[in-house]
């Protein structure tokens, strides 16, 4: 792999640092930056939460966080970029002292990565301006939910654009830090051989899948506020659709691709409540069978007798242009499914006429499918005559790209690490515009006022299956049916 070059020094202040994202993704993710070399040896990466905690003992959390991938002198010099500030975002409390900190190197690339719930950043908005931190050259990174519905949305992006311009503000969204998402714009605009085939005249449909194993253990509380619509479908799965479904942009400017993305969002096919009826199914997960073992059901993990919070949802989505007019997506994401996998399947329309004969056997039409996790990778369906004498009999294979395989003895870097030195470079290309994130929140409010009316509650599926029965009569009230193969396309 090409070498990678080493950044300008910069401060980045994570509000949050002793919670979950910063233990489990920003601090791994940032300490696999450095011993790439990626991170300058002056920069500094401030820890700030209200606990009374000091520098030495933030350093002792971050090293039980890479432990697992640290060694000798590589966490020693890791550990040396690290501090720590208390700070209580809802008071005054150690805003001096962060102040203070900062001002060390005013000049620098100065990042705020709010790793703490939405209902604060107005206050730790309101607090950065009020120190004098912020400037032209800081930056703020939130994290998803971006509001619960559309007006709630615009009032978050409203509190940011009082500190932050919109070149300044970076909405994460981790999905498009992946390889195999940036890989699908290396596919479709760097190959001359899938953009002719990919409008309605040639593409039968399209699936994008987001299944998890897990069920929602300590996040109950946020979960049952969300659902799988708000916490799954309104960002990742839209921002995938967006990607498959774009116009070839004229170049990767940000704003240029963001605009594409923006474009599809807005072509999206409003739906009626008649529509939301007939096009969506949303479900939850009943004690059931996973893994090892018996797993409980979702109102036992949250300890309630009843919830009408949907732990699944599929639906079928279209595209209102001249591209897609006509084409479905189907979009499915939930929990307590069968297996962890993200995949995004483009089936192309079948063979017209068979010169083969029944003997040959079915013809099964060409897929390209997009592997996002947890193997990541690109395969191509196609029909070729299985090996032997005795005439002449078809068979599906794949066209295999594993970027295990391709790469191999090369780290693939977590989303993450792309990500957060974007955020050092200034490039916004892989995070969401503010308009982006209102327009995908004016295509799901009506869904979800339209469920909030129905007085029947999410469709029950037993933990370790495909969701409800009614998923799958979606698809297949279409002629179609969900890719579910398990295996690795070895």
């Amino acid at each position: 792999m090409a070498p990678t070059p080493t950044l300008p020094a910069f401060d980045l202040v994570i509000f949050g640092a002793t919670g979950d994202l910063a233990k489990r993704k920003l601090l791994p993710a940032l300490f696999q930056r450095f011993i790439a070399g990626q991170v300058d040896s002056a920069s500094r990466i401030i820890g700030s939460a209200r606990d009374t905690l000091g520098s030495d003992g933030f350093r002792e959390r971050v090293s039980a966080a890479i432990t697992a991938d640290a060694q000798g002198q590589s966490l020693e010099g890791f550990l040396s970029l690290v501090d720590y500030v208390a700070v209580d975002v809802s008071s005054e409390s150690g805003w001096s002292d962060l102040k203070n900190r900062l001002q060390q190197f005013p000049d620098r690339v100065r990042i705020f990565y709010l790793a703490i719930g939405p209902a604060l950043f107005a206050r730790a908005c309101q607090r950065i301006h009020d120190y004098g931190l912020d400037g032209p050259s800081s930056r703020v990174v939130v994290e998803k939910p971006i509001g619960h519905d559309l007006l709630s949305a615009q009032d978050i992006n409203a509190t940011l654009a009082k500190v932050f311009s919109e070149a300044q503000t970076y909405r994460i969204d981790h999905y498009l830090g992946k390889e195999s998402v940036q890989n699908l714009l290396a596919l479709r605009f760097g190959n001359a051989l899938f953009e002719p085939l990919w409008n309605a005249a040639r593409i039968d449909h399209v699936q994008i899948t987001v299944a998890e194993e897990l069920g929602v253990a300590g996040r109950a509380g946020y979960y049952d506020t969300a659902g799988a619509l708000r916490d799954m479908v309104q960002n990742h799965l839209l921002q995938l659709l967006c990607f498959v479904a774009m116009e070839p942009p004229h170049s990767m400017n940000a704003d240029v691709v963001r605009d594409e993305k923006l474009k599809v969002m807005r072509s999206l096919k409003p739906m009626s409540a008649e529509d939301v009826r007939q096009y969506t199914v949303r479900g939850q997960y009943r004690r059931g069978n996973l893994g090892d073992g018996s797993v409980p059901g979702y109102c036992e993990e949250l300890g309630a007798e009843s919830s009408r919070t949907e732990t699944f949802v599929a639906m079928r989505a279209e595209i209102a242009n001249w591209r897609w007019a006509g084409v479905p997506f189907y979009l499915r994401t939930g929990k307590r499914l069968p297996q962890r996998v993200s995949e995004i399947v483009v089936s192309f329309q079948p063979v017209r006429h068979s010169m083969f004969g029944p003997a040959a056997g079915p013809m099964t039409p060409n897929k390209l499918i997009i592997r996002l996790q947890p193997d990541e990778g690109v395969h191509l369906g196609l029909m070729i005559k299985e090996p032997g004498p005795g005439g002449l009999r078809l068979r599906s294979t794949a066209l295999n790209m594993s970027f295990a395989d391709t790469f191999a003895g090369s780290r693939q870097p977590e989303a993450y690490e792309r990500l957060l030195m974007d955020v050092v470079r200034g490039n916004p290309t892989l995070f969401m515009r503010r308009d982006e994130v209102e327009a995908a929140w004016a295509w799901v409010d009506p869904i979800l006022k339209a469920w909030a009316a129905d007085p029947e509650p999410p469709k029950p599926y037993t933990a370790g299956t495909w969701g409800p029965s009614a998923a799958i009569a979606l698809v297949e009230r279409d002629g179609r049916t969900w890719h579910e193969e398990l295996e690795h396309y070895s």
